[in-house]
C-alpha cells in the first residue's frame, strides 16, 4: 500500500473560456475533458494536461464566476509547479511569458532545481521548475531527508541579486513552444502551508507513508521550515512540499477564484484506496465515502490544518467516454446527469476549444 505520486490539482476560475485560452494557448497544455462539477452540475469542471491527462499531469478548474477572490494561507496551497526539462527551456519560458506581458519572477536557484514564477489570469501562482539536479546534490541517495540541510549561503546571495535575475532570459523572442519547453511532463510539485511541520510529517510521512525527501528552510524566509515528501526516489510529479508558518501571523486560506480547492494523490486501485480510508479513520481523520468520479474514484480528507486532500485511483482514465483524438472537444456528463443535459447545457457558455494534435508533444 503506497502513494504513487500526484494525481491532480483542482483550482477555481472565474471564466472557463479565459482559463482554456491560457492553459492551451499560452502554456500549451491540452484540454482533455470538459465536464461539470459532479457536485454542482451547473458549473464547468475542466481538465488540462498531457495528451491523455495522465495522473500527475492534470490541472483542473471549477468555474465559479460569482465566488469570492481566493488567497493562499494556513490550511491551503501556496502554488503548484510544472516541470520543464532543462534550464534553456526555463529561460525560453521566461522570455515567452514576458513577451506576452505576463510578469515573471526568476529564474531563482532552488538548489535542487531552478524555477520561475508567474500568475494565471485569476492570480494562481504557477512555478515552472527544471527536472534537476535533484535531491542528491547535498545528501546521498539512500539517506535523503534524514537531516536538516541549511540553504547554501552562495545560493541565497544569488537569489538576492535582482539585477542579475532580471537580466537573465532567453536572448530571442519565443513565439512558439519548442520541444525543450513542453510542459507535457506534468507537475513537478505542489506546495502548501501548515502550522506545525512535525505534525505535517506525521500525516504525510507516517500515516500516508510518503518518503521525506528534504528538511530545509524556506529559501525566501530562512526562519521557517520547508520540508518535502514524495514517492520512491522523489522524482518530479510525486512531490508535496510544505512551508511552516506561525498561525498567529498567517491568515487562513480562502477557497475562491485564483486559489486551490484541493489536490489529489494517486493510489493504484480501489482496494488500496479503501485500505487508506480505514487507516485515516482509525487515526481520527474525517474521510468521505468513496465518490464515483467516472474517470477515477476518490476519497477526501483534510491535512492537519484543514487543506482538502483527495486520494484518487489511477483509472479508468479519460478515455472511458471519448477517444484519445476527441478528448476535450465536447461536454461530457456522467450517466446520472445525462437526463438533464439540455438544462445543464443551457446554463453553460459553450467553449471554443482550440485544435490539438499529438504531434505537438513529439
Amino acid at each position: 500500500m503506497s502513494i504513487l505520486g500526484l494525481h491532480h490539482i483542482t483550482l477555481v476560475c472565474a471564466n472557463a473560456q479565459r482559463t482554456t485560452d491560457f492553459y492551451t494557448g499560452t502554456l500549451g497544455l491540452r484540454l482533455v475533458k470538459q465536464t461539470v462539477n459532479f457536485d454542482d452540475p451547473g458549473s464547468y469542471h475542466l481538465y488540462f494536461g498531457d495528451e491523455t491527462g495522465s495522473p500527475g499531469s492534470a490541472i483542473t478548474y471549477f468555474e465559479w464566476p460569482h465566488a469570492p477572490k481566493g488567497y493562499w494561507g494556513m490550511g491551503g496551497a501556496h502554488h503548484y509547479a510544472l516541470e520543464v526539462a532543462d534550464y534553456d527551456g526555463l529561460l525560453k519560458w521566461k522570455r515567452r511569458l514576458a513577451d506576452l506581458q505576463i510578469p515573471v519572477e526568476g529564474p531563482l536557484d532552488r538548489h535542487y532545481f531552478t524555477s520561475i514564477y508567474f500568475k494565471d489570469p485569476d492570480g494562481v501562482i504557477i512555478e515552472i521548475a527544471t527536472a534537476g539536479p535533484g535531491w542528491t546534490v547535498d545528501e546521498a541517495a539512500e539517506s535523503i531527508g534524514n537531516e536538516y540541510r541549511e540553504p547554501p549561503a552562495e545560493m541565497v546571495v544569488r537569489n538576492r541579486d535582482e539585477a542579475r535575475i532580471q537580466g537573465t532570459t532567453w536572448p530571442e523572442p519565443v513565439t512558439e513552444i519548442s520541444a525543450d519547453m513542453m510542459l507535457s511532463h506534468g507537475m513537478h510539485h505542489i506546495t502548501a502551508i501548515g502550522s506545525d511541520i512535525q505534525r505535517i510529517h506525521a500525516f504525510y510521512g507516517e500515516l500516508l507513508g510518503m518518503r521525506r525527501l528534504k528538511m530545509t528552510s524556506n529559501f525566501d524566509d530562512p526562519n521557517s521550515a520547508h520540508w518535502y515528501w514524495g514517492a520512491g526516489e522523489g522524482k518530479p510529479g510525486t512531490v508535496v512540499t510544505y512551508f511552516e508558518r506561525d498561525p498567529q501571523r498567517t491568515r487562513r486560506a480562502q477557497i475562491g477564484i485564483g486559489q486551490t480547492h484541493h489536490f489529489a494523490l494517486a493510489v493504484s486501485d480501489e482496494d488500496t484506496q479503501l485500505e487508506y480510508r480505514e487507516k485515516l479513520i482509525r487515526a481520527g481523520f474525517r474521510v468521505s465515502p468513496v465518490m464515483e468520479r467516472v474517470y477515477f474514484k476518490s476519497i477526501y480528507t483534510n491535512d492537519p490544518d484543514g487543506h482538502i486532500v483527495e486520494l484518487a485511483t489511477l483509472g479508468p482514465g479519460f478515455m472511458v467516454d471519448e477517444d484519445v483524438a476527441d478528448l476535450g472537444k465536447s461536454l461530457q456528463l456522467p450517466p446520472w446527469l445525462e437526463t438533464y443535459r439540455a438544462r445543464i447545457e443551457g446554463t453553460l457558455q459553450p467553449l471554443k476549444v482550440p485544435a490539438w494534435t499529438a504531434t505537438e508533444l513529439d
